[in-house]
């Protein structure tokens, strides 16, 4: 299923993470890790926020996902299911 991983870096974190020269490795690490379909970074209220979609198979996968975020950023993580276009039309198709 794709998910919408929404994470909000905290900010002294983060900061912490650029001024060390970590931020580059630590990112690739979250990234390689969970080989996102999309990956958007953005400011979100104020926040340096990272929007990735990614495919979870299964609820278990929640650890694997949150943990690089929260260990290495304390981030705040939403996860939301999303659909593409492709998705979309299968779904509707459904419904007649």
């Amino acid at each position: 299923m794709r998910v919408l991983l929404k994470a909000a870096l905290d900010t002294e974190r983060a900061n912490d993470a650029i001024r060390s020269g970590k931020m580059p490795q630590l990112m690739e690490e979250a990234l390689g890790q969970l080989k996102p379909e999309a990956a958007y970074f953005t400011l979100d209220h104020g926040r340096r926020t990272a929007y990735l979609v990614i495919d979870v198979q299964d609820s278990s996968e929640m650890p694997k996902i949150g943990e690089p975020f929260f260990l290495d950023f304390g981030a705040e993580i939403e996860l939301t299911p999303v659909m593409n276009r492709e998705d979309l039309a299968r779904g509707l198709s459904q419904l007649t």
